[in-house]
């Protein structure tokens, strides 16, 4: 068996183009545009790239960007002031503050001073709780993305067996809530589950999201399972920098019926989901009819 190919960066541009098209719709029917704050504290390489390119993709669609570049030694009423201020903006529909932030300031309550319905991250504890409760939530990027490409592929995923390698409160956690919300049976696997390749192997829905590079074999996927690699590792292989997943690609894509590939699988789908956060946030803030497919 060759499993399909899920390609991430076809259906991230696909979702792109349906937040651009409804941003174009807002603006002509109700002249609102929706605006996405980001702040970056501090010099963190990885995250002056991401901070770019999410200003470049929020322009291409057609929203307002704004973008907040604070120093390093920035303090914590500092920013706590500006994420405040940004709440109080009629412009921002949605915020998002960059992690990891320095040391000095606590991540926690500074996600938790965003306003709820602005949170395009869903990391705030009020979504974590309305998520956990099926009730309507911003929902975090990467599982909104990998639930968008599993529904994309089979349809419904109403009484599949999904098990998900991984238990943070970015991926893991939130990615289970969306399966049984979607009526999957869900469990929870990790690094220390008893006999992983065992419980990997009932999946229908294998999703990797364990943060060890290539520890899921083609042994640990049940013959024509989806299988969905939320890892990203950089690694050094024959003297050269390489990216890869949490699963062996070659061996478990010769026993999967699908697979979404590192890199070009969930990471291109993280962007975008952010984009149809920000579209969602500024529809629900005008009470405006969601936009279909876009949202859990």
């Amino acid at each position: 068996m060759t499993a399909k190919v899920i390609d991430g960066k076809v259906f991230a541009a696909s979702v792109r183009a349906q937040v651009q098209e409804h941003v174009a719709k807002l603006k002509a029917d109700h002249g609102i545009q929706p605006g996405l704050a980001v702040v970056l504290v501090g010099e963190d390489p990885a995250s002056k790239v991401y901070v770019k390119n999410k200003h470049a993709s929020t322009i291409e669609v057609g929203m307002a960007s704004f973008e907040h570049r604070l120093p390093a030694d920035t303090s914590e009423a500092d920013l706590l002031a500006l994420v405040k201020s940004l709440n109080a903006d009629p412009k921002v529909h949605a915020i998002l503050v960059q992690l990891p932030l320095p040391a000095h300031l606590n991540s926690e309550l500074i996600i938790n001073t965003i306003d709820p319905a602005k949170d395009v991250d869903g990391f705030h504890i009020s979504n974590v709780g309305l998520l956990g409760t099926g009730q309507k939530s911003m929902v975090p990027c990467t599982p909104l993305g990998c639930l968008m490409m599993l529904r994309d592929h089979h349809g419904s995923l109403a009484g599949l067996n999904a098990v998900v390698v991984g238990r943070s409160n970015i991926v893991g956690k939130p990615m289970a809530q969306l399966l049984l919300g979607d009526s999957c049976t869900v469990t929870i696997a990790h690094s220390r589950t008893k006999d992983l390749a065992a419980v990997c192997r009932g999946a229908d829905i294998l999703v990797a999201a364990v943060g060890r590079p290539e520890m899921l074999t083609g042994d640990y996927v049940k013959p024509g399972a989806t299988v969905i690699d939320v890892g990203i590792n950089r690694i050094e292989r024959d003297g050269k920098a390489k990216l890869v997943g949490d699963v062996h690609y070659e061996s478990a894509a010769a026993v999967a019926g699908a697979i979404t590939p590192v890199p070009g699988g969930v990471g291109p789908m993280t962007i975008a989901c952010l984009l149809a956060n920000a579209l969602t946030a500024c529809c629900r803030a005008n009470g405006l009819p969601e936009p279909k497919g876009l949202t859990a």
